[in-house]
């Protein structure tokens, strides 16, 4: 089974040194694990022994098209009004513990690595039944609909149900867990995730129009972010706004991470 890293939460003890690795530029955000701690934690209407980390919200200037929090609900906690939004599609991915899943009047049960895909106007709530807390993964966007196209459908998976693609000739070294086809043009964002191989690399700056919210979920890397080389670990986020430019070196060991973006839409004109 896969271990995926989730927030130390606590606090630091007072002989800690302050400095951290955190930065906020105008191309990127980098978020260390150690700055995910119970101080910056906030509570959600509807939901029951319940608290998040905001890692990322839309900012005028900055990534624009999407939310995404680390929830945390504690046994017997959860939510049947969990969506306030009637626009918004989501996708859940659990990190830790367990969680029953009630979508459109179907229950799932969702362990580690589950992932749900929750279409715009979908009815849904959420419960611990368990003993131990359940963490997760909730990305929102608001949903951009196309005259013609049908909206897309709920769906619950697990990522060690899916394979990796691996990119060509990369020798098994590169690859990206899908849990939507690319060329499925009912989707407008993607949450997939993406793994490289001990010494692998991403070989070129990737710079392209998408925004990103990339979470670590394990390993540790050298990422080339604008102009600059950070390294990060499990429990990193780094967040991309448009054209950023990026790229990776992979360290002694698997290296993984949650990666959110916008595609298949046209650009708005009206700004």
């Amino acid at each position: 089974m896969t271990s995926y890293a989730t927030p130390s939460a606590g606090l630091p003890p007072q002989s800690a040194l302050h400095t951290q690795r955190a930065v906020f530029t105008e191309a990127y955000a980098f978020l260390p694990r150690g700055v995910m701690r119970d101080i910056v934690t906030s509570y959600l209407p509807h939901w029951r022994d319940t608290r998040c980390w905001v890692i990322a919200r839309p900012l005028s200037g900055f990534a624009e098209t999407f939310s995404q929090y680390i929830v945390e609900v504690l046994a017997g906690g959860g939510s049947e009004q969990p969506e306030p939004n009637g626009q918004a599609e989501g996708v859940l991915f659990v990190v830790a513990g367990a969680m029953a899943l009630t979508i459109e009047g179907k229950v799932h049960e969702l362990t580690e690595g589950g992932y749900a895909f929750l279409p715009p106007g979908c009815h849904w709530t959420l419960v611990n039944r368990g003993a131990e807390p359940v963490r997760f993964h909730w990305v929102r966007k608001r949903y951009e609909a196309v005259d013609g196209i049908n909206m897309p459908t709920a769906f619950v998976t697990n990522e060690q149900h899916q394979p990796i693609r691996w990119m060509p000739g990369t020798s098994d070294r590169w690859g990206t867990t899908r849990f939507v086809e690319p060329t499925d043009l009912r989707h407008d964002m993607h949450v997939n995730i993406v793994t490289l191989e001990p010494g692998a690399v991403i070989p070129f700056e990737e710079t392209h129009v998408m925004e990103h919210g990339l979470y670590v979920l394990e390993g540790k890397a050298v990422y080339r972010l604008n102009r600059d080389w950070v390294e990060v670990e499990a429990g990193d986020f780094m967040w991309l706004r448009a054209f950023c430019p990026q790229a990776c070196y992979a360290g002694p060991e698997r290296f993984r991470y949650l990666l959110y973006k916008d595609v298949n839409r046209h650009m708005k004109l009206d700004l």
